[in-house]
Protein backbone atom coordinates (compact mmCIF):
# COMPACT_ATOMS: atom_id res chain seq x y z
CA UNK A 1 0.00 0.00 0.00
CA UNK A 2 1.02 3.65 -0.33
CA UNK A 3 2.02 5.51 2.81
CA UNK A 4 3.86 8.62 3.98
CA UNK A 5 6.95 7.34 5.74
CA UNK A 6 9.63 8.87 7.89
CA UNK A 7 12.15 6.50 6.35
CA UNK A 8 15.36 8.38 7.06
CA UNK A 9 16.77 10.31 10.01
CA UNK A 10 16.69 13.65 8.22
CA UNK A 11 14.27 16.37 7.23
CA UNK A 12 11.41 15.25 4.98
CA UNK A 13 8.76 12.59 4.39
CA UNK A 14 8.63 10.09 1.59
CA UNK A 15 5.72 8.49 -0.24
CA UNK A 16 6.54 4.80 -0.36
CA UNK A 17 5.11 1.33 -0.87
CA UNK A 18 4.93 -0.51 2.45
CA UNK A 19 3.35 -3.83 3.44
CA UNK A 20 -0.36 -3.66 4.19
CA UNK A 21 -0.83 -4.17 7.94
CA UNK A 22 -2.19 -7.49 9.18
CA UNK A 23 -5.33 -7.71 11.32
CA UNK A 24 -4.91 -9.46 14.67
CA UNK A 25 -7.74 -11.24 16.42
CA UNK A 26 -8.59 -8.16 18.53
CA UNK A 27 -7.89 -5.62 15.79
CA UNK A 28 -9.79 -3.59 13.22
CA UNK A 29 -8.38 -2.77 9.78
CA UNK A 30 -9.55 0.61 8.46
CA UNK A 31 -9.38 1.96 4.92
CA UNK A 32 -8.32 5.57 5.40
CA UNK A 33 -10.49 8.20 3.69
CA UNK A 34 -9.18 11.49 5.07
CA UNK A 35 -6.41 12.61 7.41
CA UNK A 36 -5.56 15.83 9.22
CA UNK A 37 -2.04 17.22 9.42
CA UNK A 38 -1.01 17.94 13.00
CA UNK A 39 1.77 20.03 14.48
CA UNK A 40 3.32 16.76 15.65
CA UNK A 41 3.57 15.69 12.01
CA UNK A 42 5.41 18.93 11.25
CA UNK A 43 7.92 18.21 14.03
CA UNK A 44 8.53 14.77 12.54
CA UNK A 45 8.86 16.19 9.01
CA UNK A 46 11.37 18.81 10.19
CA UNK A 47 13.29 16.24 12.25
CA UNK A 48 13.68 18.60 15.18
CA UNK A 49 15.21 17.71 18.54
CA UNK A 50 11.97 16.19 19.86
CA UNK A 51 11.54 14.03 16.76
CA UNK A 52 15.14 12.87 16.85
CA UNK A 53 14.81 11.54 20.39
CA UNK A 54 11.28 10.14 19.92
CA UNK A 55 10.87 8.64 16.44
CA UNK A 56 12.39 5.32 15.41
CA UNK A 57 12.71 5.22 11.62
CA UNK A 58 11.27 3.94 9.40
CA UNK A 59 7.74 4.85 10.54
CA UNK A 60 4.39 5.54 8.86
CA UNK A 61 3.26 8.76 10.54
CA UNK A 62 -0.10 10.50 11.09
CA UNK A 63 -2.80 10.07 13.73
CA UNK A 64 -5.79 12.24 12.73
CA UNK A 65 -8.08 10.31 10.40
CA UNK A 66 -11.48 9.00 9.39
CA UNK A 67 -11.98 5.78 7.50
CA UNK A 68 -14.18 2.84 6.69
CA UNK A 69 -13.73 -0.53 8.36
CA UNK A 70 -12.39 -3.06 5.87
CA UNK A 71 -11.83 -6.08 8.12
CA UNK A 72 -12.26 -7.13 11.75
CA UNK A 73 -10.44 -9.73 13.82
CA UNK A 74 -12.08 -12.94 14.93
CA UNK A 75 -12.64 -11.63 18.48
CA UNK A 76 -14.29 -8.41 17.30
CA UNK A 77 -18.08 -8.31 17.47
CA UNK A 78 -18.84 -4.61 18.05
CA UNK A 79 -17.73 -3.39 14.61
CA UNK A 80 -18.49 -4.47 11.06
CA UNK A 81 -16.98 -3.78 7.66
CA UNK A 82 -18.40 -0.54 6.27
CA UNK A 83 -18.64 1.30 9.61
CA UNK A 84 -17.35 4.89 9.45
CA UNK A 85 -14.80 5.29 12.24
CA UNK A 86 -11.87 7.22 13.66
CA UNK A 87 -9.34 6.00 16.17
CA UNK A 88 -8.09 7.18 19.54
CA UNK A 89 -4.43 7.96 18.91
CA UNK A 90 -3.19 6.76 22.31
CA UNK A 91 -2.85 2.99 22.59
CA UNK A 92 -2.64 2.10 26.28
CA UNK A 93 -1.37 -0.96 28.11
CA UNK A 94 -4.72 -1.94 29.68
CA UNK A 95 -3.05 -3.44 32.78
CA UNK A 96 -1.55 -0.61 34.82
CA UNK A 97 -3.30 0.90 37.84
CA UNK A 98 -4.83 3.78 35.89
CA UNK A 99 -6.03 1.57 33.03
CA UNK A 100 -7.65 -0.94 35.40
CA UNK A 101 -9.34 1.95 37.24
CA UNK A 102 -10.84 3.28 33.99
CA UNK A 103 -8.41 6.19 33.73
CA UNK A 104 -6.84 5.07 30.48
CA UNK A 105 -5.89 8.61 29.46
CA UNK A 106 -3.44 8.54 32.39
CA UNK A 107 -1.66 5.34 31.31
CA UNK A 108 2.09 5.79 31.76
CA UNK A 109 2.81 3.24 29.02
CA UNK A 110 0.88 4.91 26.21
CA UNK A 111 2.03 4.40 22.63
CA UNK A 112 1.17 7.14 20.15
CA UNK A 113 -0.24 6.25 16.74
CA UNK A 114 2.11 7.68 14.12
CA UNK A 115 4.72 8.34 16.80
CA UNK A 116 5.52 5.02 18.50
CA UNK A 117 3.59 2.72 16.15
CA UNK A 118 2.42 2.77 12.53
CA UNK A 119 0.17 5.72 11.74
CA UNK A 120 -2.71 6.79 9.55
CA UNK A 121 -1.02 8.52 6.60
CA UNK A 122 -1.56 5.38 4.57
CA UNK A 123 -4.22 3.54 2.64
CA UNK A 124 -4.89 1.28 5.65
CA UNK A 125 -4.33 1.38 9.39
CA UNK A 126 -4.83 -1.37 11.97
CA UNK A 127 -5.84 -0.53 15.55
CA UNK A 128 -7.01 -2.48 18.60
CA UNK A 129 -10.79 -2.61 18.70
CA UNK A 130 -10.66 -0.70 22.01
CA UNK A 131 -9.25 2.31 20.15
CA UNK A 132 -11.95 2.54 17.47
CA UNK A 133 -14.76 5.10 17.60
CA UNK A 134 -17.84 4.66 15.39
CA UNK A 135 -19.17 7.97 14.11
CA UNK A 136 -22.77 9.07 14.24
CA UNK A 137 -24.22 9.13 10.71
CA UNK A 138 -24.72 12.92 10.73
CA UNK A 139 -21.03 13.76 11.36
CA UNK A 140 -19.37 15.04 8.13
CA UNK A 141 -16.24 13.14 7.11
CA UNK A 142 -14.11 16.31 7.15
CA UNK A 143 -15.06 16.90 10.78
CA UNK A 144 -14.69 13.22 11.64
CA UNK A 145 -11.12 13.37 10.31
CA UNK A 146 -10.18 15.91 12.99
CA UNK A 147 -11.88 14.30 15.99
CA UNK A 148 -8.43 13.79 17.54
CA UNK A 149 -7.56 17.52 17.79
CA UNK A 150 -11.19 18.40 18.47
CA UNK A 151 -10.86 16.04 21.42
CA UNK A 152 -7.87 18.02 22.68
CA UNK A 153 -9.99 21.17 22.46
CA UNK A 154 -13.00 19.62 24.21
CA UNK A 155 -10.88 18.05 26.95
CA UNK A 156 -9.22 21.40 27.64
CA UNK A 157 -12.28 23.65 27.29
CA UNK A 158 -14.37 21.46 29.60
CA UNK A 159 -11.63 20.77 32.16
CA UNK A 160 -13.47 23.28 34.36
CA UNK A 161 -17.09 24.48 34.26
CA UNK A 162 -17.46 27.42 31.84
CA UNK A 163 -21.20 28.11 32.05
CA UNK A 164 -21.57 31.83 32.78
CA UNK A 165 -17.81 32.29 33.09
CA UNK A 166 -15.39 34.64 31.36
CA UNK A 167 -12.81 32.61 29.44
CA UNK A 168 -9.38 33.71 28.22
CA UNK A 169 -7.62 31.59 25.59
CA UNK A 170 -3.97 32.09 24.62
CA UNK A 171 -3.20 30.89 21.10
CA UNK A 172 -5.51 30.96 18.06
CA UNK A 173 -4.22 27.84 16.39
CA UNK A 174 -6.85 25.35 15.20
CA UNK A 175 -7.16 23.68 18.61
CA UNK A 176 -7.40 27.03 20.40
CA UNK A 177 -10.13 28.15 18.00
CA UNK A 178 -12.06 24.91 18.46
CA UNK A 179 -11.71 25.27 22.25
CA UNK A 180 -13.15 28.77 21.94
CA UNK A 181 -16.12 27.42 19.97
CA UNK A 182 -16.68 24.72 22.61
CA UNK A 183 -16.52 27.23 25.50
CA UNK A 184 -18.97 29.50 23.70
CA UNK A 185 -21.30 26.60 22.97
CA UNK A 186 -21.07 25.44 26.61
CA UNK A 187 -22.37 28.78 27.89
CA UNK A 188 -19.36 31.00 28.60
CA UNK A 189 -20.27 34.69 28.85
CA UNK A 190 -17.17 36.22 27.26
CA UNK A 191 -14.59 34.28 25.25
CA UNK A 192 -11.42 36.25 24.47
CA UNK A 193 -8.55 34.79 22.47
CA UNK A 194 -5.07 36.29 22.12
CA UNK A 195 -2.71 35.75 19.19
CA UNK A 196 -0.26 38.01 17.29
CA UNK A 197 -1.28 36.55 13.90
CA UNK A 198 -4.04 38.67 12.29
CA UNK A 199 -5.17 35.86 9.96
CA UNK A 200 -5.66 33.48 12.86
CA UNK A 201 -7.52 36.12 14.84
CA UNK A 202 -9.82 36.62 11.84
CA UNK A 203 -10.35 32.87 11.60
CA UNK A 204 -11.20 32.73 15.30
CA UNK A 205 -13.96 35.31 14.78
CA UNK A 206 -15.26 33.46 11.73
CA UNK A 207 -15.09 29.92 13.06
CA UNK A 208 -15.83 30.29 16.77
CA UNK A 209 -18.15 33.31 17.25
CA UNK A 210 -15.90 34.63 20.00
CA UNK A 211 -16.24 37.92 21.87
CA UNK A 212 -12.83 39.37 21.01
CA UNK A 213 -9.58 38.29 19.36
CA UNK A 214 -6.69 40.58 20.26
CA UNK A 215 -2.99 41.12 19.86
CA UNK A 216 -1.90 42.13 23.34
CA UNK A 217 0.98 44.13 21.86
CA UNK A 218 -1.69 46.50 20.54
CA UNK A 219 -4.52 46.13 23.07
CA UNK A 220 -3.71 45.13 26.65
CA UNK A 221 -5.82 42.65 28.58
CA UNK A 222 -6.49 45.47 31.08
CA UNK A 223 -8.11 47.41 28.23
CA UNK A 224 -10.06 44.31 27.16
CA UNK A 225 -11.45 43.84 30.66
CA UNK A 226 -12.39 47.51 30.85
CA UNK A 227 -14.07 47.36 27.43
CA UNK A 228 -16.15 44.36 28.49
CA UNK A 229 -17.05 45.86 31.86
CA UNK A 230 -15.47 43.00 33.81
CA UNK A 231 -15.28 43.62 37.55
CA UNK A 232 -12.57 41.02 38.15
CA UNK A 233 -10.23 38.96 36.04
CA UNK A 234 -11.08 36.01 33.82
CA UNK A 235 -12.57 32.99 35.57
CA UNK A 236 -11.07 30.29 33.34
CA UNK A 237 -7.89 30.31 31.26
CA UNK A 238 -7.13 27.89 28.44
CA UNK A 239 -3.41 27.97 27.61
CA UNK A 240 -3.06 26.68 24.04
CA UNK A 241 0.00 28.56 22.79
CA UNK A 242 3.03 27.23 24.66
CA UNK A 243 4.22 30.84 24.73
CA UNK A 244 5.73 31.79 28.12
CA UNK A 245 4.86 35.50 27.78
CA UNK A 246 1.24 34.72 26.92
CA UNK A 247 0.98 32.36 29.89
CA UNK A 248 2.38 34.95 32.28
CA UNK A 249 -0.12 37.51 30.95
CA UNK A 250 -2.91 35.01 31.52
CA UNK A 251 -1.92 34.38 35.15
CA UNK A 252 -1.85 38.13 35.81
CA UNK A 253 -5.39 38.58 34.51
CA UNK A 254 -7.28 35.80 36.27
CA UNK A 255 -9.77 36.37 39.05
CA UNK A 256 -9.16 35.14 42.57
CA UNK A 257 -9.79 31.41 42.51
CA UNK A 258 -9.34 31.30 38.74
CA UNK A 259 -8.59 28.05 36.97
CA UNK A 260 -6.20 27.28 34.11
CA UNK A 261 -6.16 24.25 31.81
CA UNK A 262 -2.80 23.95 30.04
CA UNK A 263 -2.56 22.13 26.71
CA UNK A 264 0.15 24.21 25.00
CA UNK A 265 3.66 22.81 25.30
CA UNK A 266 6.16 25.49 26.40
CA UNK A 267 9.43 25.83 24.57
CA UNK A 268 11.79 25.76 26.37
CA UNK A 269 10.17 23.34 28.81
CA UNK A 270 11.38 25.31 31.84
CA UNK A 271 9.26 28.44 32.12
CA UNK A 272 9.48 31.09 34.83
CA UNK A 273 6.22 32.53 36.18
CA UNK A 274 5.27 34.83 39.03
CA UNK A 275 4.18 32.28 41.61
CA UNK A 276 2.65 35.05 43.74
CA UNK A 277 -0.23 35.10 41.26
CA UNK A 278 -0.79 31.39 41.80
CA UNK A 279 -0.46 31.39 45.58
CA UNK A 280 -2.10 34.63 46.68
CA UNK A 281 -4.91 34.40 44.12
CA UNK A 282 -5.39 30.69 44.88
CA UNK A 283 -5.26 29.67 41.25
CA UNK A 284 -5.68 26.10 40.04
CA UNK A 285 -3.38 24.89 37.24
CA UNK A 286 -4.23 21.66 35.44
CA UNK A 287 -2.21 19.96 32.74
CA UNK A 288 -4.17 18.43 29.84
CA UNK A 289 -2.89 15.79 27.45
CA UNK A 290 -4.89 14.06 24.75
CA UNK A 291 -8.47 13.05 25.43
CA UNK A 292 -10.33 11.22 28.17
CA UNK A 293 -11.06 7.73 26.87
CA UNK A 294 -13.81 7.70 25.87
CA UNK A 295 -15.84 10.35 27.61
CA UNK A 296 -14.33 13.10 25.46
CA UNK A 297 -15.27 11.21 22.28
CA UNK A 298 -18.85 10.93 23.50
CA UNK A 299 -18.94 14.64 24.34
CA UNK A 300 -17.57 15.54 20.89
CA UNK A 301 -20.38 13.65 19.17
CA UNK A 302 -23.07 15.14 21.41
CA UNK A 303 -21.69 18.68 21.06
CA UNK A 304 -21.82 18.40 17.27
CA UNK A 305 -25.33 16.96 17.39
CA UNK A 306 -26.44 19.84 19.62
CA UNK A 307 -25.23 22.48 17.17
CA UNK A 308 -21.51 23.01 17.70
CA UNK A 309 -19.95 24.13 14.41
CA UNK A 310 -16.24 23.66 13.80
CA UNK A 311 -16.14 23.00 10.04
CA UNK A 312 -14.85 26.50 9.25
CA UNK A 313 -11.62 25.78 11.13
CA UNK A 314 -10.75 23.54 8.15
CA UNK A 315 -9.21 25.93 5.62
CA UNK A 316 -7.34 23.73 3.11
CA UNK A 317 -7.89 20.35 1.46
CA UNK A 318 -5.39 18.44 -0.68
CA UNK A 319 -5.05 15.02 -2.25
CA UNK A 320 -2.43 12.85 -0.56
CA UNK A 321 -0.28 13.08 -3.70
CA UNK A 322 0.07 16.78 -2.83
CA UNK A 323 1.16 16.21 0.78
CA UNK A 324 4.18 18.53 0.35
CA UNK A 325 1.85 21.42 -0.43
CA UNK A 326 -0.26 20.54 2.57
CA UNK A 327 2.75 20.60 4.87
CA UNK A 328 3.94 23.90 3.40
CA UNK A 329 0.49 25.39 4.03
CA UNK A 330 0.68 24.26 7.66
CA UNK A 331 4.14 25.74 7.96
CA UNK A 332 2.89 29.27 7.10
CA UNK A 333 1.26 29.43 10.52
CA UNK A 334 -1.74 31.19 9.00
CA UNK A 335 -3.90 28.21 8.06
CA UNK A 336 -6.51 26.37 10.03
CA UNK A 337 -6.71 22.59 9.79
CA UNK A 338 -5.34 21.01 6.60
CA UNK A 339 -7.00 17.83 5.32
CA UNK A 340 -5.43 15.21 3.03
CA UNK A 341 -7.87 13.08 1.03
CA UNK A 342 -6.95 9.42 0.54
CA UNK A 343 -9.88 8.49 -1.69
CA UNK A 344 -12.51 10.05 -3.93
CA UNK A 345 -15.15 9.87 -1.18
CA UNK A 346 -16.44 13.32 -0.23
Amino acid sequence: MKALVKSRAEKGLWLEDVPEPETGINDVKIRVLKTGICGTDLHIYDWDAWAQKTIVVPLVIGHEFVGEIAEVGSNVSDFQPGDLVSGEGHVVCGRCRNCLAGRRHLCAYTQGVGVNRAGAFAEYIVLPMTNVWRHAPDVPTDVAAIFDPLGNAVHTALAFPVLGEDVLITGAGPIGIMAAAVARHAGARYVVITDPNPERRALAHKAANITLAVDTREISLDQVQQQLGMQEGFDVGLEMSGNPHAFREMLAHLSHGGKVAMLGIPSPAEMAIDWHHVIFNQLTLRGVYGREMYETWYKMTVLLQSGLKIDQVITHRYHWHDFEQGFQTMRTGSSGKVILGWSDVS
